[in-house]
């Protein structure tokens, strides 16, 4: 993830292409899924009285929960010069920059809304205030200073 986001006192673009994805919730959620498949395997292998086909579903039961934890760190938003594609939990859209009218963080929200041309909002779970809110709160702003940069077609805003 670049680390040249815009301040208040520094408006500069940070450099295409940039990653924005909750990094500490990311973190939590792959160290407890992994965590959690190894102690669900722990078990599976230490009770004695298990047959092997209890241990197998100990095991599989372990990854499945290991699995939707690695689905729900999965959210990102990845800008470059074409646009932007957000990543959610299940689904991935791209998204030109004429598209996005709007990004948006309002107290309260849970993530940032993508106002777009079609009449449309997009959740984009990729800056997500929960853990870290001022980071939330500096993504947003610099997502939203490279959406107004690219959709006026200012070559001078525009970083490589």
């Amino acid at each position: 993830m670049s680390d040249s986001r815009p301040t208040p006192d520094s408006p500069e673009l940070p450099a295409l292409p940039v990653t924005f994805r909750p990094s500490r919730t990311r973190a939590v959620l792959l160290t407890a899924g992994a965590a959690l498949f190894v102690v669900i395997t722990a078990v599976a292998l230490l009770l004695e009285h298990l047959s092997p086909a209890e241990r197998l579903s100990f095991v599989f039961t372990g990854a499945l929960l290991s699995g939707v934890l690695v689905l729900l760190s999965r959210p990102k938003i990845v800008a470059d010069e074409s646009g932007v594609t957000v990543v959610n939990i299940v689904g991935r859209r791209h998204l030109d920059w004429a598209e996005i009218l709007q990004v948006s963080l309002r107290p309260g929200d849970s993530w940032v809304f993508l106002n777009l041309s079609d009449g449309t909002s997009l959740p984009a779970l990729g800056i997500q205030p929960g853990i870290a809110r001022q980071r939330a709160i500096d993504d947003t702003r610099a997502l939203r200073a490279l959406a107004e940069a690219h959709s006026l077609g200012d070559p001078e805003r525009h970083e490589a």
